[in-house]
């Protein structure tokens, strides 16, 4: 049964990837939002989850703004499900037209200074997308990270669709990433890393809206290893099809304190940008999942 399953979860995203990419724009917007209404009515464990979540994000939304706020974030879900389903076949020009990127000399600058960067992004919007300006537009391959999904077929299809945009994917998996990761940024290479959930004994305890989650250690490491320069970076949409987006300064490395206690700081500064992000645009924060610790507890109990 479960081969069986495998096999038709993966014919089913290959359906999206074939059939998406095809469709007329506006029909593949309209088919998202059918599907997201969907699944949103349906107040299944994701959606539940999702507005658990973001009960804390916006922690004065009563029932009814909470079950906005879920609806409109299932939208934004399918909303990247959507896109990143078309990004293959999109004219490369749109990635320059239809993104939007705040304080984007920040980013440009730490690429060209030659010392590395980590671009730290939290599951907000379409950091696919992102990820695409980043190599169709500003012309720059990055290297990136994703957990082996089964069926490894499906695994094998978003490595396959990322490097058709320019990405370096290695698997999260296997304890050699973080190695080769800083290998790219000892050669002035640019490294981009979703960080704002790691449930693994190595993360990092943090303060994230009042109560304490965890996230990787991975991109503070890498700087103070390699002497990249970090970045948090936050994405959101807007009420146009643009994507936009934000380059916060660099979480500098602290002068003094063990390697631990700089790895929780700069951790903590990273949480604290991808705080402000979120709580700016809370419906594009696709954090489906449970992150808080007393959540994971609860869950254990």
């Amino acid at each position: 049964m479960g081969a069986l399953q495998d096999r038709l979860v993966d014919g089913l995203y290959g359906l999206g990837w074939a059939g998406v990419k095809k469709l007329p724009e506006p029909a593949a917007v309209a088919l998202g939002r059918r599907i997201a209404d969907t699944a949103w009515k349906r107040r299944g464990k994701s959606v539940l989850r999702l507005e658990s979540n973001l009960a804390r994000v916006v922690p004065e939304a009563g029932p009814e703004r909470l079950r906005e706020l879920s609806r409109a974030g299932m939208r934004s879900y399918m909303r990247y499900w959507m896109e990143s389903f078309r990004l293959p076949a999109m004219d490369p020009e749109r990635f320059g037209t239809d993104v939007s990127i705040e304080d984007d000399h920040i980013l440009r600058e730490a690429i060209a200074s030659g010392r590395g960067v980590v671009a730290a992004l939290p599951h907000l919007a379409n950091w696919d997308l992102a990820g695409a300006w980043v190599t169709g537009h500003l012309g720059v391959p990055f290297t990136t990270v994703a957990e082996r999904l089964k069926p490894e077929s499906l695994y094998d299809r978003f490595v396959a669709y990322r490097e058709s945009l320019g990405m370096e994917v290695l698997p999260h998996s296997g304890g050699a990433a973080f190695g080769t990761l800083a290998r790219r940024l000892r050669s002035g290479g640019l490294v981009c890393l979703v960080a704002d959930r790691d449930l693994s004994s190595s993360g990092v305890e943090v303060e994230f809206f009042g109560a304490t989650a965890r996230m990787p250690a991975g991109p503070a490491l890498l700087a103070q290893q390699t002497g990249a320069a970090l970045l948090p970076v936050t994405l959101h949409y807007g009420d146009t099809p643009k994507l936009y987006g934000r380059i916060h300064p660099e979480v500098e490395v602290p002068q003094t304190g063990t390697r631990a206690e700089k790895t929780a700081a700069m951790t903590q500064a990273v949480a604290d940008a991808f705080a402000g992000g979120i709580a700016e645009h809370p419906q594009d924060w696709h954090m489906l999942q449970r992150l808080w610790l007393d959540d994971l507890e609860e869950r254990s109990a």
